[in-house]
């Protein structure tokens, strides 16, 4: 496991830019270099899907770190997290989008598209295969991953997008290569 997922959420949301993160579904391998993702802090940020408490929706974010949650937004789109921080400490990192690595055909299949591939939370779990059956699973051995060291980079920080609450908080992180 990548030893910032075991801290606080933009630590473990920088660790996680430049890194890969592949899917292998019915024996078809896709992967993205994660680009985007936001920092949700738990029981003190109100714009966690923790604030209020464990629930069954989200029971995965108190679990141990590195596991995904995986939860629908709206009814309609898959979106996945990386869980981080200690058991019992819900913190997690919402994965927002990433560049096509492996696999291109596969997710242009999925997508039903050939743009826009996974620039966005609900695109990236579409265009990986991610479900709520992937909810729970642990990104060091399961059927989705994080693979090898994150490349250098910039990496920008700004605002959080598409919430209401703490809108304030610069947890949105934007890496490019370089």
């Amino acid at each position: 496991m990548i030893p910032a997922l075991r801290g606080d959420p933009v630590a473990a949301a920088r660790a996680l830019l430049g890194r890969l993160l592949v899917s292998t579904r019915g024996g078809v391998r896709v992967a993205v270099r994660l680009t985007e993702v936001e920092a949700y802090g738990g029981a003190d940020d109100p714009a966690s899907h923790a604030f209020s408490g464990e629930t069954p929706r989200n029971r995965t974010m108190f679990g141990p770190p590195g596991r995904l949650y995986v939860y629908r937004s709206y009814g309609i789109h898959w979106c996945a997290n990386v869980v981080c921080g200690p058991v019992g400490s819900p913190a997690a990192v919402l994965l927002r989008g990433g560049g096509p690595v492996v696999g291109m055909a596969e997710m242009v299949k999925r997508r039903g598209r050939a743009d826009h591939i996974a620039d966005g939370p609900g695109r990236l779990c579409e265009a990986l295969g991610i479900t709520a059956l992937d909810d729970g699973v642990d990104l060091s051995s399961g059927r989705v991953r994080l693979v090898g060291r994150a490349l250098p980079g910039t990496i920008v920080a700004s605002p959080r997008i598409g919430i209401s609450r703490a809108q304030d908080r610069p947890w949105r992180l934007v890496w490019t290569a370089g």
